[in-house]
């Protein structure tokens, strides 16, 4: 502990208390951080402050959240620092440091070009749950004098409660997913229990009403309606799994997909029609994911630049143990002498990477099927 100079008097120990009020009333993680270097650099009156948040790992800063440098003089400054030279101090030993001027010790990079010139610095850890979670940074106080020892330990006390801040609003936001998932849980016993009841009992009044028309064509009609209203079920059906066996919290390929799917539109003139079939957010791993997504990112765009084509259908399903996606557009139609291309061979290579295939045919009217298909890991 730094030798002390005097002791904090009543005006500070209110400040330090306001402070530390201040902190522990946010709720949301990125309010908290932003609040939590905000009254740190007002605690001591400095002119400059950071916050940087340390990566997985623990050895780079993954955030840097600063006070005190407008946005046009950090986008003059360029990318932010990920805890080299001085900040970096920090992060291999997370102890507090102070420095009257932080250009004179050893470990100083300088500043890189459009920075404005920094002199006295103080830094301590945030800890939460016993482990770093990142760094505050407070540099030059208003009055020109150095941080001191009774700086040091007020916001020493403060990183303490910012610790617990942190860690409340982690909690906050596990609670808030926790409760959408409950949600999730609701919607799906409703669709089970009241929509696909009674759809299936509309499909059953409608299936006998067929044997009760004489003329073929409205038969025929009502059959398609049938069908129409069994794939509605088959589709409901999978949703209800995906509500129910959903990643908490997790990424979404359906929502990837239909970004995906959205984004093509503004180029082909219009949006896909996308259908899902089956547990995709649940049985598809990241890595192979990653490699659907592509394939049907080149397959739109080859329909946008090749095919001419007024409608696309991208339908993704898990079928047994087997991922497929299939887009089907009608379009002009793949050229049958056409064998390859650097998109096709792309989307073979992924295939082959997964012990997958790919088929691309011209279809049974007009346009071109395509049909890339994985095993489940």
């Amino acid at each position: 502990m730094p030798k002390m100079d005097g002791l904090a008097g009543p005006r500070q120990l209110r400040r330090l208390l306001d402070a530390v009020l201040s902190v522990g009333s946010e709720l949301d993680l990125a309010d908290a951080l932003q609040r939590i270097i905000e009254v740190a650099t007002d605690l001591v009156d400095a002119q400059y402050g950071a916050l940087g948040v340390l990566d997985e790992t623990g050895t780079r800063l993954s955030q840097f959240i600063t006070v005190g440098i407008d946005d046009d003089a950090r986008a003059r400054i360029g990318d932010l620092p990920e805890g080299h030279g001085i900040l970096g101090l920090l992060i291999v030993d997370p102890q507090p440091i102070r420095l009257p001027d932080l250009r004179e010790h050893p470990d100083s990079f300088g500043f890189p070009p459009n920075h404005p010139p920094m002199r006295s610095f103080l830094g301590v850890p945030i800890r939460v749950r016993g482990s770093v979670f990142g760094n505050l940074y407070l540099c030059d106080k208003k009055d020109g004098d150095a941080f001191t020892d009774i700086d040091e330990e007020m916001v020493t006390a403060l990183a303490g409660a910012a610790g617990i801040a942190i860690d409340n609003a982690r909690l906050h936001a596990r609670v808030a997913d926790l409760a959408m998932f409950e949600d999730r849980e609701r919607i799906a016993r409703e669709l089970h229990d009241t929509v696909i009841q009674r759809l299936f009992a509309t499909g059953l009044t409608l299936q006998a009403t067929v044997r009760l028309i004489d003329q073929p064509e409205a038969a025929r009609r009502l059959e398609a309606s049938v069908e129409e209203l069994d794939i509605t079920v088959r589709h409901i059906r999978s949703v209800i799994f995906e509500l129910h066996t959903a990643r908490l919290p997790g990424n979404s390929l359906r929502q990837a997909v239909l970004e995906l799917c959205a984004e093509s539109s503004r180029s082909m003139g219009f949006e896909p029609v996308v259908r899902f079939d089956g547990a995709i957010d649940t049985l598809v791993d990241d890595d192979l994911a990653t490699h659907l997504l592509a394939v049907l990112q080149e397959a739109l765009s080859n329909v946008t630049r090749h095919a001419d084509a007024m409608h696309v259908n991208v339908n993704v399903d898990v079928d047994g143990e087997q991922l497929n996606l299939t887009v089907v557009d009608d379009g002009r139609g793949i050229d049958a002498s056409v064998s390859g291309g650097r998109g096709l061979d792309n989307m073979r290579v992924r295939a082959a990477r997964v012990g997958g295939t790919v088929e691309i045919e011209r279809g049974p009217d007009a346009g071109t099927v395509l049909r890339w298909c994985a095993p489940l890991k």
